[in-house]
């Protein structure tokens, strides 16, 4: 399980309760194990953030960004968020919110393509043949 800052849990709950249109749009889609039949999570406490969505069993952050995300203090403190989780062994996929609104069903098949990637470092290593093939 990966720890997290138990001050940022009203936080979270708050997120969860005013979620923003391209949240809603994305969690209609990845709520009740949709895809692949994973869990996600939203407005998760990770470390020190709350990430958008987070799958647990993939290993995966989405992270939603609307325009302010794309200039000044906000990508340099992405860059530092994106490093730190990636530290934690997480991918972060980053979508832009009118992306996420407008072309809702490409978000998700790049959401599903990540998700496949990961799947062949799930799959167990065969056991080796005994003796005489069997």
């Amino acid at each position: 399980m990966l720890r997290y800052n138990v001050n940022l849990k009203d936080r979270a709950r708050e997120l969860r309760k005013n979620l923003t249109d391209s949240e809603r749009a994305l969690w209609s889609r990845l709520r009740g194990k949709q895809l692949m039949g994973v869990q996600f999570y939203r407005q998760k406490p990770l470390g020190n953030f709350i990430v958008d969505f987070f799958a647990p069993r993939k290993k995966l952050v989405i992270e939603i960004d609307g325009s302010q995300h794309m200039q000044g203090d906000y990508l340099e403190k992405d860059k530092r968020r994106d490093e730190y989780l990636a530290r934690l062994g997480l991918r972060v996929l980053r979508f832009n919110s009118r992306v996420v609104l407008e072309e809702t069903d490409a978000v998700m098949e790049s959401i599903l393509g990540a998700m496949k990637d990961q799947l062949g470092s799930e799959i167990p290593p065969r056991p080796p043949l005994r003796k005489g093939g069997k």
